[in-house]
């Protein structure tokens, strides 16, 4: 998705232009120089092109401006002061990242104002919302496109997101590849990184969801309350603003906490999702069970049954969000029934991994202490016998969440395996013994993984840093009745060890343990 689009009709635009929504303090150069490119990557500057030096997580623009221009920039934009060669025009401004997503919608002609743009926060759920918003949608006749942690995909095609929200420059591209596509309607995933680093600044919203608020990226956001500023940043200070004004519509889950602080503060109609009475689309007559949920949705334009495969109360709340942005979109309720009962799954979350066993296997992306405990306590109501955790915790992340997270493992499982998500740069003992702390706690029996051979009867938990081996290790615990999670990466098909990247895939493992029946634990162990 790198295809540069060129503004204009096969020309560029020119620099005085593009500046026309961006706060400058000091310019030196042509106003009058055209640009044919935008970038914020020095290593993808082309002649003519627009170097915008932005500070990113492990490096800062700033010190390869040189490379930008040796590579054919003539224009650079810093929040510091550069000199450079008489040729380069410099533009200098307060906020770099701001006056990127500015340069970014005009160089592609401001792309949201022609799409109905659905912008989806909250800690989890999003991506969930996204799939079957995208169900109804489509069931509505509509042309979809969707930007998400999962993926990127329009008119049948699909590219590999490596970001959740992109950055500015590149969402506008994207948007811009959209409309002229023929896509009608983009629902957009809106993370915190995406509200905080001005990735969605400029982007023009018709529809704003929140799903929830719990603990998670504090490694970046330091505390809940930052975190929290950035997530209600989407309806409160993106919605009814620019083209759109007067005809935004926030849909908030009332039954979170913060969804009802947040409920008070938006500026939009406000349409409320939940379970309690007071809420415009509220659901009633839920049944869980190991294969799907049924239930009934109210809402003001008339109600409907739903029978979905997607398992778990948390889904019900993510039918709910889609249906409030479908009514306020003005989509028939029919329309929206449809939408619900044809979604059939979605990559890793609570996906099924199918098996000959007589145990369901489940592969799920909960990497947050709600998010756990949410599909643990799912399964402890829906299983029949025993519930295997197999699970770890990010390198390089929040420390913090670890023992929580082995907590709510621990408490609601019978057995916990322990073992590596994507350790990165930090050792893999050293995550381990975090969770350890908290799994302690509740499961006071460590067992060796040659001790589960033969399967086990206490509850309890064992440490195996290896993901595959731990696989196996928890598939081959399980008996007949059971559910075994594996938790933590869900979709992802890698593994992040130290700088590489691995190919690694929890359901692949999963299948391949199955197949290979690797059932006595003996196996596991080193020589």
């Amino acid at each position: 998705m790198r295809t540069r689009y060129v503004g204009g009709a096969g020309g560029g635009v020119k620099l005085s232009l593009l500046l026309g929504g961006v706060k400058v303090k000091r310019f030196v150069g042509l106003e009058d120089q055209i640009i044919d490119s935008i970038h914020y990557d020095s290593r993808t500057v082309t002649t003519g092109g627009l170097f915008v030096a932005i500070h990113g997580q492990h490096c800062d623009g700033n010190d390869y401006i040189e490379d930008a221009v040796e590579k054919g920039a003539v224009a650079v934009l810093t929040e510091k002061v550069w000199s450079g060669p008489s040729s380069v025009s410099v533009v200098q401004v307060e906020d770099a990242r701001l006056a990127l997503a500015a340069l970014s919608s005009t160089f592609y002609r401001d792309p949201s104002r022609e799409l109905c743009i659905i912008g989806i926060t909250g800690t989890n759920g999003k991506t969930t919302t996204a799939y079957f918003l995208e169900s109804i949608l489509n069931a509505a006749g509509l042309k979809v496109g969707v930007i998400g942690t999962i993926n990127y995909r329009f008119g049948g095609k699909s590219f590999t997101s490596p970001v959740t929200t992109p950055e500015s420059l590149d969402l506008m591209q994207l948007l811009r590849n959209m409309s002229d596509s023929g896509t009608t309607h983009v629902v957009l995933e809106v993370s915190s990184h995406g509200l905080d680093l001005q990735r969605v600044a400029f982007c023009e919203f018709d529809v704003g969801v929140f799903t929830n608020l719990s603990r998670d990226h504090l490694d970046y956001h330091r505390d809940m309350e930052s975190y929290w500023q950035c997530k209600r940043g989407l309806c409160v200070e993106r919605l009814g603003v620019g083209s759109k004004q007067g005809r935004a519509t926030a849909v908030i889950n009332w039954d979170d906490p913060k969804g009802k602080d947040l409920s008070n503060e938006v500026a939009v109609p406000c349409l409320r999702v939940g379970l309690s009475d007071e809420c415009e689309i509220q659901a009633r007559d839920i049944k869980l069970a190991i294969d799907g949920t049924s239930g009934r949705v109210k809402t003001p334009e008339g109600d409907f049954d739903f029978t979905s495969s997607l398992v778990g109360n948390h889904n019900v709340y993510n039918i709910l969000s889609a249906t409030g942005v479908a009514i306020a979109l003005g989509i028939p309720v029919e329309k929206i029934q449809k939408g619900v009962n044809d979604l059939q799954g979605i990559p890793g979350r609570l996906e099924r991994v199918d098996s000959e066993k007589d145990f369901s296997i489940f592969v799920d992306y909960a990497h947050t202490p709600d998010a756990l405990e949410n599909v643990l306590t799912l399964l402890r109501e829906v299983t029949s016998s025993r519930v295997i955790t197999i699970f770890g915790c990010g390198g390089d992340r929040d420390r913090d969440k670890r023992p929580m997270m082995g907590a709510v493992a621990g408490r609601l499982s019978d057995l916990v395996v322990l073992t590596s998500d994507n350790p990165r740069t930090e050792a893999p003992k050293e995550i381990l013994a975090g969770i350890v702390e908290g799994t302690a706690v509740v499961q006071s029996h460590r067992y060796e993984p040659h001790e589960l051979a033969k399967g086990f009867e206490t509850k309890g938990y064992v440490v195996e840093p290896d993901r595959r081996r731990a696989i196996a290790l928890g598939l081959g615990a399980a008996r007949s009745g059971d559910s075994v999670l594996i938790a933590g990466k869900g979709h992802e098909t890698h593994q992040i060890i130290g700088e590489a990247s691995i190919p690694f895939d929890d359901r692949a493992e999963a299948r391949k343990a199955l197949g290979l029946m690797i059932v006595d634990c003996r196996l596991l162990i080193d020589d």
